[in-house]
């Protein structure tokens, strides 16, 4: 199982509320059984109509998103998370994010974290001057650092339980446990190899 406790690294500032999981990861790359290259088709519509955050030089390598309000609305696709998983984004701090959209980031261990819009403002403000700018969010003191900017970043304990304390990767729990869940299937009237 992978903790997650603590995620630092440079960030990308992307503005604007009510970006949605089809501007993040468009339909028509949701053809594929499995999720690998997604990351290269992140943001591939809003990225060709114009200037990207994820197109420019001094973003590329980002482990932070820092977003508006209500991030990931739209539709429940789960690719939108995986996508930006993939690309290399491990956390992202924004105002609020779509229920279901934060559910699946979850699922899969991107962290998301909600902040007061006025310090997610003096984050990106910092970010886009000082792109090289290391963030470090602390899940467990609930903070972000980034230089001499600090402050408070949230999640439902809950989540934030399962993300420190690797709960979060059902997966990797069932396989740490394996002869536990061997041993009780094998007690299962229902199951006989």
């Amino acid at each position: 199982m992978k903790t997650i406790t603590h995620i630092r690294g440079t960030a990308i500032p992307l503005r604007g509320a009510d970006i949605d999981t089809d501007r993040i990861i468009p339909a028509r790359f949701l053809r594929s059984v499995t999720f690998d290259g997604l990351e290269r088709h992140v943001f591939e519509d809003d990225r060709k109509a114009s200037p990207h955050p994820f197109d420019e030089s001094r973003f590329q390598g980002a482990a932070v998103l820092v977003v508006n309000s209500n991030f990931g609305c739209g539709s429940s696709r789960e690719h939108a998370p995986q996508a930006l998983l993939r690309w290399g984004i491990q956390v992202v701090i924004g105002e609020s994010f779509a229920e279901i959209f934060f559910q699946n980031s979850t699922m899969i261990g991107l962290a998301c974290v909600t902040a007061a819009a006025a310090d997610v403002q003096t984050l990106m403000d910092r970010i886009d001057t000082s792109p090289e700018i290391i963030v470090e969010v602390d899940l467990l003191a609930r903070t972000c650092i980034a230089g001499d900017f600090r402050c408070v970043v949230s999640l439902p304990p809950n989540v934030r339980d399962a993300l420190t304390t690797g709960a979060w990767d059902t997966t990797g729990m069932l396989l740490d446990r394996y002869e536990e869940v061997d041993a009780a299937s094998a007690r299962l009237p229902y199951i006989q190899w």
